[in-house]
């Protein structure tokens, strides 16, 4: 019984740990859009509003909260008794971990509209940070994957013109 209990609790925590819930942060990037190329556009924060991004529903939970349940169950009853309470624990205890899943996974976020350079007006939904407010200008990133996020630029840098005499070779040239 101590190795059932003892694989049991192994299994749940490898299955809970497949909870962690994916970064709707702007600053944070998967391993997929790490050394991939973006395409930036710019624009101006017109509104900001808060939301709450709902929380995953891998099943993940459903999962875990089955097993723990289910193994709960089998240390109540004897005989037929045990087998009513093995699916008993495992079906209520597969309702209560998608719940934990899901509450464990929510998290805040920006609805962002924004009036690009170009005159089109988008939203997009992000997590928390980076903070933009209305006004800000920021630039859009978007990832070949349709994904994308909204940076606040400190200043845009001017661009660059190299000083020299009129007739002269440009200094790379030399």
């Amino acid at each position: 019984m101590k190795s059932f209990w003892g694989i049991t609790a192994v299994l749940l925590t490898v299955t809970v740990a497949g909870c962690a819930p994916r970064s709707m942060s702007g600053d944070v990037y998967s391993r997929e859009q790490a050394q991939m190329v973006q395409t930036i556009r710019y624009g101006e924060v017109i509104e900001v509003r808060q939301i709450l991004i709902e929380g995953t529903k891998s099943g993940a939970g459903t999962l875990a909260g089955g097993v723990l349940g289910g193994a709960l169950g089998s240390g109540v009853g004897r005989g037929s008794g045990t087998g009513m309470a093995v699916v008993g624990g495992a079906i209520l205890g597969a309702v209560a971990g998608s719940a934990v899943e899901e509450a464990a996974t929510k998290q805040p976020g920006l609805e962002i509209t924004i009036r690009m350079d170009t005159g089109r007006t988008i939203a997009l939904v992000q997590g928390i940070d980076p903070p933009v407010r209305a006004g800000d200008r920021v630039r859009i990133l978007r990832h070949p994957d349709g994904s994308a996020r909204a940076i606040p630029v400190a200043e845009e840098p001017a661009p660059r013109v190299e000083e020299r005499e009129p007739n002269s070779v440009p200094e790379r040239y030399r």
